[in-house]
């Protein structure tokens, strides 16, 4: 049974849900995008088999999260500590899946590896790691071009996210359908469990509740050239990539771990962009184990 809540921010509301085991240790998970809160129902399994509370928050303007404006990189680190604290957990993990992966690694960057003791990134959007729009060769030319918008012309970025949410929201079926032509034969086989395809789509049409401004920042940021180096980052920041991906490609990711000191490389031979749950047990012990090491 999941369990929704909230927590105050200063002047704002952060909504999340919460899964698996409210007695274990805590998971912070950063959404994908277009995402919310809600994409922590499709972890509720896992997480309840390794014992982990597992704690899916709106990011600002996503969901029943209020906008942030100004809101950075940084701020949102600050956000997971107030989480944590709300939690009473004095170390807590962080994971991140798709256009929550840059979440997690800035979380990598900016907090005390005394509280955050482990980093999953997993098929992360890391399109700013190392420059404005960076992997823009490497990606499909749609999302090379929501890359150039969102650093050239910001209104037609706007008018992109905004007809997304109206397919997510209003026409449900054809977004699913577009979503499984464009994904390979693991993730096919993913979203062909019926639950999962529904859970997926309900955390989609909730990231538009309000429209699509708090998106449209988010992802905005994900290609500016990020504020934080992470060829500096020298604690365990573990990198799950499936060699079939086809939203986000391998190359990418192995990039930017190959120039992270500390990371630990994860290759799923195949797998797609839905590793985050193919493979949720897998990543999860990991997550248990290092939660379990700094507490004893």
């Amino acid at each position: 049974m999941t369990r929704e809540g909230s927590i105050r921010a200063g002047d704002r509301t952060l909504t999340y849900l919460e899964a698996g085991d409210p007695d274990g240790p805590l998971v912070l998970h950063n959404h994908g995008g277009p995402s919310s809160r809600l994409e922590a129902e499709l972890f509720d399994t896992a997480a309840k088999a390794r014992g982990l509370r597992f704690v899916c928050a709106d990011r600002p303007g996503i969901g029943g999260s209020d906008l942030q404006p100004g809101r950075t990189f940084e701020s949102w680190t600050e956000d997971l500590l107030l989480l944590a604290d709300s939690f009473g957990a004095q170390r807590f993990a962080v994971t991140g899946w798709s256009e929550g992966g840059p979440w997690a690694l800035a979380a990598a960057a900016y907090l005390d590896p005394a509280r955050l003791v482990n980093v999953m990134c997993i098929a992360g959007g890391n399109y700013g790691t190392f420059g404005p729009n960076w992997a823009a060769k490497y990606l499909s030319s749609v999302d090379a071009l929501g890359g150039r918008l969102a650093l050239h012309f910001h209104p037609g970025f706007t008018l992109m996210y905004e007809l997304l949410g109206m397919s997510a929201t209003h026409f449900a079926d054809r977004y699913a359908k577009a979503i499984t032509e464009s994904a390979c034969t693991a993730d096919r086989e993913v979203l062909a469990d019926e639950k999962v395809l529904e859970a997926f789509l309900a955390a989609g049409r909730e990231c538009f509740r309000h429209g699509a401004d708090g998106l449209v920042a988010d992802a905005t940021m994900l290609y500016e050239a990020w504020p934080f180096d992470m060829t500096r980052v020298e604690r365990p920041v573990h990198f799950w990539q499936g060699s079939a991906d086809t939203l986000v490609p391998e190359v990418i990711n192995k990039t930017v771990a190959d120039r992270t000191p500390g990371a630990i490389w994860h290759p799923i031979s195949g797998g797609g962009h839905f590793i985050a749950l193919s493979h949720a047990n897998d990543i999860l012990a990991l997550t248990a184990n290092d939660l379990a090491s700094t507490a004893s």
